[in-house]
């Protein structure tokens, strides 16, 4: 039946319409059943509410997505009809019973996810099975493949192509746009797409995005790698792999993200992007999502048999991650640390090295000798500095831009020692809960800096790090929040003394 579109500007977790009583019995439909609308551009299918009282005889109730996907305007007339229960969920239980999938079967699922025709409490009892039973090689790639084949692709005409990705988990990684431009000054094509913060305090993107445009269309990032040869973009940007941005929604309130789904969202987006060869960034330590070394490697053994599955060359770099990387945590406190570095600041010694082992990887995949002295030449001599900010006019920034220019919030509170010894441990998950109380990554001059690290001396009165935000009311909170906490955790050499005296 055709029915008038009325726009219902709501939010919702999963895609909804609305109809009147009358229109669902002329449909045969009831509550919490699926429809298929189709526009003049597209359609997509939904799950269905009834009521008389916001919807009239006649119209259906649709939100901004839902017209977007199907290419209607409010007013527009659209065809609706009833659609089934889809196949999938016959084979979510299958992976519920701890089944193997076949790649049609993954297909299906994945397609469903995409058109809309799965309830956000499906695609939940996906991700639980994922995250339970897991899948094998075969089925991760098959995966892969499903998620790639729903979205874009960007045909480089040149390459091969190089890409980087952090697995992510420690804060203050801020080395992306630093590796990218040392990658570009050596000749190599790298053209990097990131994420904004999910969990964590600051995304790559949230931080670029404060000196230059981080959102382009699959052309202009074939355009600027070509031309420039390095990027650093936000990948939600682009409808690249666009399946996994839907899932991602999905998982973070189960606070799971099921391996199988994990390799599979990164690899789509480079397939999508035809990666030739791909470096990924293991952090592992304390609180990191990879605790140990053999977890590590586990990981890194099924990156390398997935990149042959899919004829992609992957080589992982396992990089330390009991405390953050550097001294900032926030978006213009991490801009300006990674811009320093790349101006010829020495400090902090841990973004210079992290920074030149992974572009070393990455230029020895190229062919070259002695990757990190290599990357390090680039860095010293000014190329990789030159190479950034060519990138950034690129992505519409300024050619002066300086590190100088990015500021921290107005509002600032030194939070300080009470005890004299070393610095023994520093928790990564209580940083980034304070830094987000400041208000990152959505306030770009909140954040944290961290003025002691692992293994430094400490006096009483000493600031440990100081907190940043861009009104008074979150710099208070993220101040009670850090005193609670305790991030910092300082001792003294002594730990305990024993004499004779205590055995008699």
């Amino acid at each position: 039946m055709k029915l008038r579109c009325k726009l219902m500007d709501v939010l919702s977790s999963s895609p909804m319409c609305g109809l009147d009583p009358a229109d669902c019995l002329e449909l045969g439909v009831k509550e919490n059943d699926r429809i298929r609308i189709v526009g003049p551009r597209g359609e997509m299918t939904v799950l269905m509410m009834c009521s008389d009282d916001f919807v009239e005889v006649g119209t259906l109730l649709v939100s901004p997505a839902i017209l977007k996907r199907i290419g209607a305007s409010d007013g527009d007339m659209v065809d609706v009809h009833y659609s089934p229960s889809p196949e999938s969920v016959r084979v979510i239980r299958k992976k519920m019973d701890g089944l193997k999938l076949d790649a049609k079967e993954i297909e299906a699922v994945v397609n469903d996810i995409y058109a809309g025709s799965l309830s956000n409490i499906e695609v939940s009892s996906w991700l639980t099975s994922l995250y339970i039973n897991g899948m094998d090689l075969e089925e991760i790639a098959a995966f892969t493949n499903a998620m790639v084949e729903t979205g874009d692709r960007v045909p480089f005409e040149k390459g091969p192509i190089y890409d980087f990705h952090s697995l992510g988990g420690v804060p203050g990684n801020k080395i992306t746009p630093i590796v990218v431009s040392i990658v570009a000054a050596a000749g190599l094509i790298l053209p990097k797409t990131s994420s904004r913060a999910i969990s964590s305090a600051c995304g790559t993107s949230d931080f670029v995005e404060t000196f230059c445009d981080i959102e382009v269309t699959t052309d202009r990032l074939k355009e600027i790698g070509e031309s420039v040869g390095g990027a650093f973009v936000w990948g939600g940007s682009m409808n690249l792999a666009p399946v996994d941005d839907i899932v991602i929604k999905i998982e973070h309130p189960l606070g799971i993200n099921p391996r199988a789904q994990m390799l599979a969202s990164i690899l789509s987006k480079k397939l999508a992007i035809n990666t030739n060869y791909l470096l990924v960034d293991i952090p592992t330590g304390a609180g990191t999502k990879i605790p140990t070394i053999e977890v590590a490697r586990d990981y890194a053994r099924d990156f390398m048999d997935l990149g042959e599955k899919l004829g992609m060359h992957i080589e992982c770099a396992i990089t330390y991650a009991d405390q953050p990387v550097g001294s900032a945590i926030g978006p213009n406190l991490e801009a300006r640390e990674c811009i320093r570095v790349l101006e010829g600041e020495e400090h902090p010694a841990s973004v210079i090295e992290k920074a030149c082992e992974c572009a070393g990887i990455l230029l020895e995949m190229a062919g070259y000798q002695d990757g990190a002295v290599k990357a390090r030449e680039i860095l010293k001599s000014g190329k990789a500095h030159e190479k950034f900010l060519e990138i950034v006019v690129a992505q519409g920034g300024r050619a002066d831009l300086k590190s100088s220019d990015l500021k921290p919030g107005d509002y600032k509170v030194d939070i300080i020692s009470t005890k004299a010894g070393y610095v023994h441990s520093i928790n990564n998950k209580d940083l980034v809960a304070i830094a987000k109380a400041c208000g990152s990554p959505t306030d770009k001059g909140a954040g944290i800096l961290l003025l002691k690290k692992k293994g430094q001396r400490v006096e009483v009165g000493d600031v440990l790090f100081t907190l940043y935000a861009e009104n008074e009311a979150k710099l208070t909170r993220a101040r009670d929040l850090a005193e609670k906490y305790g991030p910092v955790l300082i001792e003294g050499m002594l730990i305990k003394r024993v004499s004779a005296q205590q055995f008699r």
